[in-house]
């Protein structure tokens, strides 16, 4: 940037137009960048994050590098160490979107916060955090991988999730849609609903994994990377016993070929069955929440769901409120607790004789004055 005169200077940052100009010094060299923003703070921030790079020695000078480009990148890697790289292209086409193929360094926190509130009208607060949490990464790998462009989506804030709050499928809204699913989609979802399984755990299931005569299958969790054993019960077992065995895999479509996606046939099943939209991690809510209906404690519940943390297990615990209400209507029936030794009844206290025969001393009641 040709170095000119520019009005109101601040610790380094200069004004020009409405836009805050950086200036730093790398290798004895001055260079110039625009911040990209007009707010004083937030050009602040930027600034120090290109001075940080300069005293680690990972600065270089602006690339050309674009978003497709180590979009593209960052998807040969996915592919290769990823398990959810599908998900990952997903949320990548919507940065994609919503950015178009700017250089990498164009991208600014201002620009990052006005795409999470856009994409918040749209969908859930998780979902966009995927999508911050997907550019972060991909900024941090651009970095490992030379590419020195800094990292604004490390400035912006995540949106608070909602965790406490879990859809549930009732028992009478479960049979609507067995009733208006195709024979395929309804074993898939009275699997969900009988193990409390995640759709790529059922999806990558293997006749490898299952003990039919121990009735228990055995997989490696998708989330958690965790081995987890399942007890199949028997609506469980008998989905499992009616699947044909020309694939590897347990739930084939008609060519047996495995099954990847549900989605179109849910969302058919569903509107023919005059139901509210089902996502497929709505079964999984189910089982949690019916289990701890049952009766169920919550170390027991964990293991069957194979939550890594109780705390998850704990999101559930809100749905139990009819049996919790039952318990404490319990109380309205208790009778007056004993006295005992330390702390006597106050209504006994006063014409009670101690053992030794002596009275219970009392204090005298002060009277005010007037």
């Amino acid at each position: 940037v040709e170095e000119k005169p520019m009005k109101d200077e601040r610790d380094g940052l200069y004004l020009r137009g409405n836009i805050w100009w950086m200036r730093f010094t790398s290798d004895g060299k001055p260079f110039w960048e625009s911040t990209g923003t007009r707010n004083y703070r937030e050009a602040g921030k930027i600034r120090a994050l290109r001075i940080s790079e300069v005293m680690r020695g990972v600065f270089v000078q602006d690339t050309k590098t674009t978003l497709d480009e180590l979009g593209e990148r960052y998807m040969e890697h996915a592919k290769v160490s990823k398990r959810s790289w599908k998900r990952d292209e997903q949320l990548l086409r919507d940065l994609k979107v919503f950015f178009g193929n700017p250089k990498l360094r164009e991208i600014r926190p201002q620009h990052i916060e006005k795409y999470k509130e856009a994409r918040s009208k749209q969908v859930a607060p998780a979902t966009v955090n995927r999508s911050l949490a997907l550019g972060k990464h991909m900024y941090f790998l651009a970095e490992v991988w030379g590419m020195n462009v800094g990292n604004p989506f490390r400035l912006v804030k995540f949106l608070r999730e909602d965790n406490l709050k879990c859809e549930t499928l009732s028992e009478a809204e479960e049979q609507k849609l067995l009733a208006a699913a195709p024979p395929y989609l309804k074993d898939v979802v009275l699997m969900a609903t009988n193990t409390g399984l995640r759709r790529s755990d059922i999806f990558n299931l293997k006749w490898e994994d299952i003990d039919i005569e121990g009735k228990q299958l055995t997989i490696i969790m998708g989330k958690t990377r965790k081995v987890h054993e399942v007890f199949l019960n028997p609506k469980a077992l008998e989905v499992v016993n009616r699947q044909r065995r020309d694939s590897e895999y347990v739930f084939t479509n008609r060519e047996g070929e495995q099954i990847k996606c549900v989605r179109g046939a849910l969302d058919a099943a569903v509107k023919r069955a005059g139901l509210k939209k089902i996502t497929f991690h709505i079964f999984r809510h189910s089982v949690a929440t019916r289990l701890l209906l049952n009766g169920e404690d919550l170390v027991s519940v964990k293991e069957i769901m194979g939550h890594a943390n109780i705390k998850t297990t704990l999101r559930y615990a809100h749905s139990n409120a009819d049996r919790q209400r039952r318990a404490m209507e319990k109380l309205s029936g208790s009778t007056t607790l004993p006295a005992n030794d330390n702390h006597p009844v106050p209504e006994a206290a006063s014409d009670k004789v101690a053992s030794s025969g002596d009275k219970i001393v009392t204090m005298p009641v002060r009277k005010l004055a007037g």
